[in-house]
């Protein structure tokens, strides 16, 4: 049952594909299974059919298995197969029946035996076991005799193991399969593969040797391919030769007449060509130019004569016969207008070759001859044409006239080339390089603004003038450095920032606007202030740009962490600067601030950074501050609210600061403060009371920031009287403590005091109010009374307000403390000096 079940699997595998229902590999695998079944299957003493079944399935197995390049997975079946064979061989020699019938199966048997030793030496070529393959190859051969119907496939094996061979370089193992293959071809005519292929066997012989070492084995592959050739000529074959006869460094005769044999046979003119170029570039100029005369002569009516000439001239000028390579070319525009025109394919590979000897020209600065190699090209347009290569054309010949300072000419040619190709980038270029010549500024600006938006729109060229993704950086990038050559600034700052629009690599982008800040700074030194807040704000931009890409290179491989600190490290520094210089404009002012602080952040956090982060912040909130003192309220709050930004990451990188070093001297801690306060108080914050009342128990506060305290506290739109009043009462209390008390500080704080607690036009207060005030009185009577440098106005207020206090408790009937207050105010009379008579 087994036995039959793999039987149907292998029948059922075969004509599954023949339906292409299962792939080869598939079919490999399918026989694989049924064949090791059948295998299994066998007895002791298996019958001639079963055994001609197991010889006929393990030889297909092994087969399938090379054929899909599993050529380990056949040796083990092409053994069964092998050790088959010799069971059938030894059961048909039992056999009694007549001698005819066993002659038949013993053929049959070597028949198998040929196949299998032919799988075998597959196997072992496609294994790389040359030796095997070798031994079983000769084994095949020796068979041949009594089958020699199968020299042609034994041939073409063999040819086929010298292609592989060859495919991997082991010329060695290519020669010898080839030289078999050969061999076997001439073992019996009647079977032969015929001559074509013999020669085709020889040609690849020939060049295996040539390849391999052609010094060391040069006679045979000679001898191969002049074999070859006398089995059959071919074009191959005689290009070969020509080849090799180059190689051995034979006499121009024996290689004049190897080329010969190309003209006595109906060679192809590309074959012919390909010739004369081997000759020519192995320096056999004479054989070559020989050749090609001859050529010229076979081919005269041929309408590709046009490439035999090219040809021609492409070797005078490789041999630097340039006077005889003219003469040819004027030959050809004559022939072109007078009915022997190129063909087009012919006409452009002319043109490459005139334009290519022009460009070496100019290379080489010679532009007068470079001008009249792209005359000749010029030669073959019509007037008129609209070509965008004629365009291209013109402005080569631009350049080579300015260069030879020739700008009317250069104008003409430049005009031309815009007529056939208006809307090209490189015809733009070439205007500016004229109007920077001329020193013409607008028209140079006007040429710059069309080569940027030209280099923003893909390329609609689909020709050989395709404009690919870096010309039009390129091309601004050369704008700019021309205008900077010549002195032009304005036109080099439009140039850049073209180009800065444009740049992808960090490096050069960086290196473009450092350009621009430093142009457009020295513009705006020299330029009145309505055009410098413009340029002002370009620099911004410029700035803003670079902190842009500054961090996008963070995902940049080529862009390292050191380029990138040095980079940050300029642009921080910039942007201080020039917050500095324009410390006129605050808005300008804060926006530099902020982009210092901003660039700085790709620094590494040093003291010295941090400092300037820190400064930078506290600026940027300053002038936020300052403007929003001049605005409208609705301004104000934007203002206000900034600067409590800036003010919060200052406060951050302060706290880091403080830590690296002894800061006891620095402002930062007051300034900080006072910033808040002020933002917090004009934006009416409900948590400002809780912030200053860790203010209050601070050790060491100083008048001074009391006294602004109190002083914000009132400013419109803030009004926080308890908080001003606290403030001045700390501050009268630090004056109190101080050893020499200054009269005039002090006077000034219970001034502002005074008149927070006892407001004008009342007249009606308190009990509290009034007793608080009158120690005020007090306190100042008593300093006046141990100093004479209390201010004399200053007495003369208090004296008057404490007077009128007492005037206005006399009106609403309060006569006892009308009379209190008066007297209070008779006592500050005592200290008057010159103004004491007046009021007496």
């Amino acid at each position: 049952q087994v036995e039959e079940g793999a039987i149907s699997l292998w029948n059922w595998a075969v004509t599954k594909h023949m339906g292409s229902l299962v792939n080869d590999e598939q079919r490999a695998k399918l026989r694989f299974v049924a064949c090791r079944l059948v295998c299994l299957c066998e007895g002791s003493d298996p019958p001639e059919g079963a055994i001609r079944r197991q010889i006929l399935m393990s030889m297909k197995t092994g087969k399938g298995w090379i054929d899909i390049g599993k050529a380990d997975l056949a040796d083990g079946f092409l053994e069964i197969a092998m050790s088959s064979i010799e069971k059938l061989y030894v059961k048909l020699l039992k056999r009694i029946d007549g001698e005819a019938d066993i002659h038949v199966h013993k053929a049959d048997v070597e028949r198998n035996l040929f196949k299998v030793l032919s799988y075998q030496a597959e196997s072992a070529v496609a294994q790389g076991d040359f030796q095997k393959a070798m031994m079983c190859i000769q084994r095949c051969k020796d068979m041949l005799m009594k089958l020699p119907k199968e020299t042609c496939y034994l041939s073409i094996l063999c040819y086929n193991f010298g292609v592989e061979t060859y495919e991997w370089k082991r010329y060695e193992q290519s020669s010898f399969w080839l030289s078999q293959s050969y061999d076997i071809g001439k073992m019996d005519m009647k079977y032969s593969v015929g001559k074509e292929m013999q020669a085709k066997v020889l040609r690849l012989l020939a060049t295996a040797y040539f390849e391999w070492d052609c010094n060391l084995y040069l006679d045979k592959a000679l001898k191969a391919i002049s074999l070859a050739n006398q089995e059959n000529l071919h074009p191959a074959g005689v290009f070969l030769k020509v080849k090799i006869l180059l190689k051995s460094g034979a006499s121009d005769e024996d290689i004049n007449s190897a080329v010969a044999e190309f003209l006595h046979h109906e060679m192809s003119l590309d074959f012919c060509l390909n010739t004369a170029k081997l000759l020519l570039e192995q320096g056999k100029e004479s054989v070559g130019l020989y050749f090609l005369k001859s050529v010229t002569e076979r081919f005269e009516s041929s309408p590709d004569l046009g490439k035999i000439n090219l040809l021609h001239i492409e070797f005078l000028l490789q041999s630097e016969r340039e006077l005889l390579a003219k003469q040819k070319v004027e030959e050809i525009i004559v022939g072109h207008y007078s009915g022997k025109q190129l063909l087009p394919e012919a006409l452009n590979q002319l043109h490459i070759i005139l334009w290519e000897r022009a460009a070496k020209h100019y290379e080489a600065k010679s532009y007068s001859e470079a001008l009249h190699w792209y005359s000749y090209s010029v030669s073959f347009y019509t007037p008129g044409q609209i070509d965008q290569n004629l365009a291209k054309l013109q402005r080569n010949m631009a350049s080579c006239y300015l260069h030879l300072k020739q700008v009317e000419k250069a104008k003409e040619a430049v005009k031309e080339a815009e007529r056939c190709d208006p809307n090209s980038i490189f015809t733009k270029f070439s205007i500016y390089k004229i109007a920077v010549m001329e020193k013409d500024t607008d028209k140079a600006v006007e040429a710059v603004i069309e080569m940027g938006k030209l280099a923003e729109k893909p390329s609609q060229h689909e020709d050989k003038l395709r404009v690919d993704e870096n010309t039009g950086t390129n091309l601004l990038s050369l704008a700019a450095q021309i205008a900077l050559e010549s002195d032009q600034q304005i036109v080099a700052i439009k140039a850049l920032e073209y180009l800065s629009e444009r740049l992808q690599d960090c490096r050069q982008l960086f290196a473009a606007l450092k350009c621009l800040i430093r142009l457009m700074l020295s513009k705006v030194m020299a330029e009145n202030e309505e055009k410098s807040d413009e340029d002002i704000n370009s620099m911004l931009t410029y700035l803003t740009l670079a902190r842009k890409r500054i961090a996008e290179s963070l995902t940049e491989e080529k862009f390292t962490g050191d380029m990138r600190i040095l980079e940050a490290h300029w642009f921080r520094k910039v942007a201080w600067n020039l917050a500095v210089q324009f410390r006129g404009c605050p808005e300008k002012m804060r926006d530099f601030f902020l982009l210092s602080f901003k660039f700085s952040q790709f620094c590494p956090s040093d003291k010295g950074v941090l400092i300037a982060q820190k400064t930078s912040l506290l600026m940027a909130a300053a002038v936020d501050l300052e403007m929003g003192r001049q605005v409208v309220p609705s301004k104000q709050t934007e203002l206000l609210t900034q600067a409590l930004q800036h003010l919060q990451a200052c406060k951050e990188i302060w706290k880091v600061l403080k830590l690296t070093g002894d800061f006891a001297k620095d402002p930062t801690d007051t300034l900080l403060l006072l910033y808040e306060f002020e933002a917090r108080s004009k934006l009416n914050d409900p948590t400002l009371q809780n912030i200053m009342e860790s203010f209050w128990e601070q050790p060491q506060i100083e008048v001074k920031t009391l006294e602004i305290i109190a002083s914000l506290a009132m400013e419109s739109p803030a009004r926080y009287p308890v908080l001003c009043k606290k403030a001045l009462k700390h501050a009268l209390n630090l004056h109190r403590k101080q050893t020499v008390i200054d009269a005039v500080k002090f006077s000034k704080c219970l001034h502002s005091l005074i008149n927070l607690t006892l407001p004008t036009g009342l007249t009606d207060w308190d009990a509290c109010v009034l007793q608080e005030v009158w120690d005020y009185f007090e306190d100042a009577l008593s300093i006046v009374s141990s100093t004479d440098a209390y201010p004399e106005m200053e007495v003369l207020w208090l004296m008057t307000r404490a007077w009128n206090t007492g005037i206005f408790q006399y009106i609403i009937g309060k006569y006892r403390e009308a009379e209190q207050w008066c007297g209070l105010g008779m006592r500050f009379l005592n200290h008057l000096g010159s103004l004491k008579k007046s009021y007496e």
